[in-house]
């Protein structure tokens, strides 16, 4: 019986260093994975249709990334469902940092409210990797709109009940800054949703509907060319080359609305490498060409830690949580 347990005991002890092998050789091993981080091509999923903002500055940072890395960072467009098809494929993906996800306002500030039925969880399924770009919305008109500041448009939509607001649909930053202006200075609009931005400022410069809140980005060569009017720009700063006040200058605090870019990895990735491709994609934000190239869209480069990203999206969960209670949108 003695001879049995000394044997048992040589026995577990056996076992606890093939376990404590086997656990410091996977340590290794995952360690050389990172520090080779990446030896193969990795994926960005852009979870909208090609050419928009979203896809330009996924295509931007994959460039890059590209140079920076010596590795080949390939964009693929997977839309549908106001991107919670191509955010969910991201998120079933392998945690190991070869399949990313150029996220937004609407995958990861909106869309979690907004489904009635949950499609992901924005914090808990994804690392925040680092926020690449904001982009401030502008209130747009009809050139032939007799409104030239924030006031005047809303005597005017006061004086025309039942006006129409453009969107990309229901539940999109469109839709809800509409809600917002609605709410906030009481004029009786109707919510017109299409499928898509383009479709939305078509109409507005056909004359089919009265306004809309959208993406500087989206409208900047439009207005441009005179073809729309913009009315008042939604950030705490003026776009640089665009004479056009916030709504804080013309006496509306508080009226931000931002779309926002960010990339993500899925849930479990190795923090060494969340944080080596936050260290990248700062360094690429600050690339002289990439800073130009996104300013002269009228984004505001950004650049943050895995932390700081993880923080804003908190922010920006709440905030849109608010504007969705409030307005009553839903989607299915």
């Amino acid at each position: 019986m003695h001879y049995c347990f000394k044997g048992l005991k040589a026995f577990t002890r056996s076992i606890a260093l093939l376990a404590l092998a086997a656990t410091a050789g996977h340590a290794v091993a995952q360690s050389q994975a990172v520090s080779a981080y990446p030896d193969k091509p990795v994926k960005i999923v852009a979870p909208f249709t090609p050419g928009g903002a979203l896809d330009f500055i996924a295509r931007s940072v994959a460039t890059r990334l590209n140079a920076q890395l010596n590795q080949s960072f390939v964009v693929e467009n997977r839309p549908g469902a106001a991107g919670i098809i191509g955010t969910q494929a991201v998120m079933r993906s392998p945690a190991d940092g070869y399949t990313l996800l150029l996220g937004a306002t609407t995958t990861h500030g909106i869309n979690p409210t907004l489904y009635k039925t949950k499609p992901y969880d924005a914090v808990k399924d994804f690392e925040p990797v680092s926020l690449i770009a904001t982009i401030p919305h502008v209130l747009i008109v009809h050139p032939s709109t007799p409104a030239n500041n924030l006031q005047e448009f809303i005597r005017y939509a006061k004086s025309k009940p039942g006006l129409a607001f453009g969107s990309a649909g229901i539940g999109s930053p469109h839709h809800l800054a509409g809600e917002m202006l609605k709410s906030r200075v009481g004029i009786d609009v109707i919510h017109a949703p299409y499928k898509g931005s383009g479709a939305a400022m078509t109409d507005l410069m056909g004359g089919q509907i009265g306004f809309m809140s959208i993406e500087y980005t989206a409208a900047a060569t439009n207005i441009k060319a005179g073809k729309l009017k913009a009315i008042a720009i939604a950030s705490d700063k003026r776009i640089p080359g665009l004479d056009v006040p916030t709504y804080a200058e013309q006496g509306m605090n508080g009226f931000e609305v931002t779309a926002w870019y960010a990339l993500f990895a899925p849930a479990k990735t190795p923090q060494a490498i969340v944080d080596k491709l936050a260290k990248e994609v700062n360094v690429a934000v600050n690339f002289p060409q990439f800073r130009e190239s996104l300013m002269s869209l009228g984004a505001t480069p950004i650049g943050s830690s895995s932390a700081q990203l993880g923080s804003f999206v908190k922010k920006d969960l709440e905030q849109w949580a608010k504007v969705i209670a409030s307005s009553g949108a839903t989607a299915e």
